[in-house]
């Protein structure tokens, strides 16, 4: 459940506790929380998150605010079995060595054998070998999630032999140049030829 954002400036703490136990008291599955505050302009904190996390059927959190102290600041004031995913890649094993137990990432569309690779070595604590793999893949995921977005992760999956297909209205495809830009990151990283 994404954080509603539309009224901004009333999204304080008693409301959005509110707002998302209202939820879960009437959802007949359990949900999870989304804290993106690169798009909704609202963080949800510490104090809000682990209030929230003792309600039965709110089962964790994915944070896509690449905070990694707010990641392990959740980890040490959640109850014991709320989940916290990781939902920017640029930190995917950093968060997992804190305690993050998985993630949802835009890069794992692109290259999913390199975000489960990070997620067993760290799970067998090779830490230096998921750096490296961790260091490789940051340009990608920054290309994709901050300088191109949606268009150019379709353009990305397209260039990989995935479906990615245009993206919808108002989204425009990526330009030629930016498609061009995009294969020679993909190139950098050993994922095209």
């Amino acid at each position: 459940m994404v954080t509603p954002f539309y009224y901004e400036g009333k999204m304080n703490a008693k409301a959005l506790i509110n707002h998302y136990t209202t939820i879960a008291d009437n959802s007949p599955i359990p949900i999870l929380l989304y804290n993106v505050p690169k798009f909704t302009h609202i963080n949800l904190g510490v104090k809000i998150v682990s209030m929230l996390s003792k309600h039965s059927n709110i089962i964790g959190i994915k944070d896509s605010s690449g905070n990694v102290n707010q990641l392990g600041e959740y980890i040490n004031n959640v109850d014991k079995n709320f989940n916290i995913l990781v939902g920017t890649a640029g930190v995917l094993s950093s968060a997992l060595t804190l305690g993050c137990v998985g993630g949802i990432l835009a890069l794992a569309n692109i290259t999913p054998n390199n975000c489960i690779k990070i997620f067993n070595l760290v799970q067998k604590n090779k830490f230096e070998e998921a750096k490296e793999l961790q260091l490789k893949m940051i340009p990608i995921n920054r290309a994709i999630t901050n300088n191109y977005g949606i268009s150019g992760l379709k353009a990305a999956l397209n260039m990989l032999d995935y479906f990615g297909g245009e993206p919808k209205l108002p989204l425009l495809p990526a330009t030629e140049a930016e498609k061009k830009e995009i294969r020679k990151i993909l190139k950098k990283a050993e994922l095209i030829k």
